[in-house]
Order: structure tokens, then C-alpha cells, then sequence
């Protein structure tokens, strides 16, 4: 038995205006071009593929079941720029064959910086799944899958409301060098963890990067020797699953549907064969199943440890992405050194009964929040080749240096309502 695991990333950051040092005023996010974008990405992604979802999942009456991450931000922007697509969403999520894991609001670094702010942003989202859907989240994921042993351990012991530990397991990067000659199409464990709430060993449900990237990245790539890819070909690579594992783990952002792959292209046609091709290529031995299904129905088969920090961006799988350079190591010390003072003046707010005061003092804490969102240091990037034209494609700016500068002017600003 093969069981494909569709889990899709779904997020957009608050991007920031062109702030300067002469700004003075505290409206750093540039509202125009996030709904703009929101309002483009939902046309041309989030309407087609989720409603090609709910279609698929009624079609194959259940049989078909997929996975979402969503952050707390894209879901306040589509709140804001577009409430029918959250509606979609929620329709979908009435079939019962959708599962939404937890993870952090606002896409943050948190876990580097500051366990008890990630501890309060898993809170906040999982509050969220819960007033939405109904869901609390059984599954973890970090943002852009950053893992390692310490955050293992961290989740596993994090409690549910019962007591009982709140996840079942989390879902990463199977990264080659700490698979060696293993598959990344079984159920592993971290060492070191005790058990979820089921009474089995937290588990680790490993992205298998070869089959996920086929959709994700070469599937309109004509110079790809498998070009085109059709749902019969990747269903067959689905097949051969079998005997050498138990899950395939099919992870990527749900924009490949539709904004990175665009409709032209053929993909919103290959998702709509692919549930078909993968049930009749074997009749019998494949399914798909959410994330807390694989954990239910397999056993890990071993040991998954990971020392040191990984993540599915670019080409070296670790944090380079966002701590490669002197300018965003700085930016984020800068943020994460204003939590406390963030958090007093929220505290002392409330403690005065002001109305005004509070109000203030939400805000500051809800822009500092958007603040410690991954993006804003993703853009200041300076890698070169593939990955450097990756980064260049999602920044809005016209280099590492303009979003590092742009930032730290809005730092400063932060800084000074926070110390006033």
C-alpha cells in the first residue's frame, strides 16, 4: 500500500511600502499592493485549485484527501481582500477529507529566537483553525519546514488541552545525507522523543523532494528529459512505492497551481487526472491520506535525527536562506531584541484600564509581529545562480541591499513608539 500525502503551503507575507528615514508615521504595510497581490494569486490559484479540490474530493466520493498549512496572515488577508475564498475553504472543509496542521501565525523564525513567542503563535493559530474549521491541529509544521532534533522534542511535549501531548508528529525535509541508503517513504521518529497521544512514538513524515519538486518546479520545464509529465507517468513513479515504503509525501506551496505553474501550462489538467491514474495504476494498493492518518495507520521504522537545522529552501536544505548573511542575522537580532519591550508596553497597557492606551499598544505588538514574518528576510537573500533568481522572484525589491534598508527604517520607527 502506497498512501500519497498531499500537503500544500499556503501564505502571503505582509509586504512592506517604501519606508525612508524621513517617514515618520507608523503605517509600514503597503495595503494597495497586498490586496492586489492577494486578490491576482486567489484568481489565478486559490479560487480554480481549491474548487478543482472540493470537485475531486466529491468526485472520488472521499477517497481523495489533501493537507493544508495556513498561516494566520494569509487567511487575515483573504478575510480582508477576498472572504469567498476562505468560504471555498471551509466548504471544503465540511467533506471531512482536509486536514489543516498547526504551525506558526505568522510564518516566523520564532523557534530560533524565541521559545516563548512560538509557543504563543502555535496558540494563536491553532485557535484559529478552531474558530474556522473546527479543527485543532493533530499535525506541526515550522515554517518553510525548518526542523531539527530540539524542535522535535520541543512540539512533542507542547500539551493539548486534555493534558495529553497536542501533536502527533511533524512533517519535514527528507534530506539526503541524514537518510543515507533509507527511504524517505516511510514513517520515522526523532530519537529522543516520547509518545503522542495515540501511545505510539512522535513521528516525522519526510517530503520526498524528487516527487514533490517534479510537480513544483520542472513540471513546465521543457528541457526536462521527462517533459511533459503526465498524471499517468508521475502515477506509475507513485506505484513503484510500493515494497520500498509506505507513504509518498507530496509537499509544496499551493501556488504551483495556477501562479508558479501557470493554467496554460497543463497543471490544473494534471490534478484533475492525477487521484484517477494513481487509484488504476494498481487497483487496490494506493490511496491518499491526511497527515494524521499515515501516523495513525504506520509505525515508525526507525530513527530520523537531525542535529543540526534544515529547511526545503534552496539547494543546501539548511537556514541559509534567511541567516546567510550579516544583514539578515542583523535585521532579525534587531526584531527579536524588541520582543520584551514589545510584550511590557502591551502588559502595562492593560494594567491601566486606558481603552487608548490598549488599543496602542495592540497595534504595536501586532506590527511587530508581522515584522517577525520569514519573508522580510528572505528578500534580503545574496545568493547567486538558481537560488539567488528563486529569491529574486518573490522580492519586491530591486535588491538584498533596498529590503535590508527598507526594513531597518521601519525598525527604527518600531523601536521608537515602543520605547515613548
Amino acid at each position: 500500500m502506497a498512501s500519497v500525502v498531499f500537503y500544500f503551503q499556503v501564505h502571503q507575507p505582509y509586504r512592506l511600502r517604501r519606508y525612508s528615514v524621513f517617514d515618520a508615521d507608523p503605517f509600514y504595510f503597503d495595503s494597495q499592493k497586498n490586496g492586489d497581490i492577494c486578490r491576482k494569486v486567489a484568481e489565478k490559484c486559490y479560487r480554480p485549485a481549491t474548487n478543482l479540490i472540493l470537485d475531486l474530493v466529491k468526485r472520488h466520493q472521499g477517497r481523495f484527501k489533501v493537507a493544508y498549512a495556513l498561516t494566520g496572515v494569509v487567511i487575515d488577508q483573504w478575510q480582508e481582500f477576498c472572504p469567498d475564498v476562505l468560504d471555498i475553504f471551509k466548504r471544503l472543509n465540511d467533506t471531512g477529507c482536509v486536514e489543516f496542521v498547526g504551525e506558526t501565525y505568522y510564518h516566523s523564525l520564532s523557534f530560533l529566537y524565541s521559545r516563548e513567542e512560538f509557543k504563543a503563535q502555535i496558540d494563536a493559530h491553532t485557535k484559529k483553525m478552531q474558530d474556522l474549521f473546527g479543527q485543532t491541529p493533530k499535525v506541526f509544521r515550522n515554517t518553510e519546514l525548518i526542523y531539527n532534533n530540539d524542535l522535535a522534542h520541543f512540539i512533542s511535549t507542547l500539551p493539548g488541552a486534555d493534558g495529553k501531548p497536542r501533536f502527533l508528529g511533524a512533517i519535514c525535509e527528507g534530506v539526503d545525507n541524514l537518510l543515507g541508503y533509507r527511504s524517505p517513504n516511510y514513517v520515522y521518529r526523532p530519537p529522543h522523543t516520547g509518545d503522542n497521544a495515540l501511545g505510539k512514538p512522535f513521528g516525522v513524515l519526510l517530503k520526498n523532494y524528487r516527487l514533490s519538486d517534479d510537480i513544483a518546479f520542472r513540471f513546465s520545464n521543457r528541457g526536462w528529459a521527462e517533459w511533459p509529465l503526465t498524471a499517468e507517468k508521475f502515477a506509475t513513479w507513485v506505484n513503484k512505492i510500493n515494497g520500498d515504503g509506505f507513504v509518498c509525501n507530496l509537499f509544496m506551496d499551493y501556488e504551483t497551481f495556477g501562479e508558479h505553474q501557470w493554467a496554460d501550462t497543463g497543471i490544473f489538467k494534471f490534478l484533475e487526472a492525477l487521484p484517477e491514474k494513481v487509484f488504476d495504476v494498481n487497483p487496490g494498493h494506493n490511496d491518499f491520506a491526511t497527515p494524521t492518518e499515515a501516523f495513525t495507520r504506520f509505525a515508525p521504522v526507525g530513527a530520523y535525527d537531525v542535529p543540526h537545522m534544515i529547511s526545503w529552501a534552496d539547494t543546501e536544505r539548511d537556514l541559509s536562506a534567511w541567516l546567510g548573511n550579516a544583514m539578515q542575522s542583523n535585521a532579525l537580532n534587531e526584531v527579536y531584541r524588541l520582543e520584551k519591550l514589545v510584550r511590557q508596553r502591551a502588559d502595562a497597557a492593560k494594567g491601566t484600564g486606558d481603552a487608548k492606551a490598549i488599543e496602542h499598544a495592540r497595534y504595536l505588538y501586532e506590527d511587530w509581529r508581522k515584522l517577525t514574518t520569514s519573508d522580510h528576510f528572505y528578500y534580503m537573500c545574496t545568493k547567486y545562480w538558481a537560488d539567488g533568481d528563486v529569491h529574486k522572484y518573490f522580492s519586491p525589491y530591486e535588491s538584498p541591499y533596498d529590503a535590508y534598508i527598507n526594513f531597518m527604517n521601519v525598525m527604527d520607527n518600531l523601536r521608537t513608539r515602543a520605547t515613548v
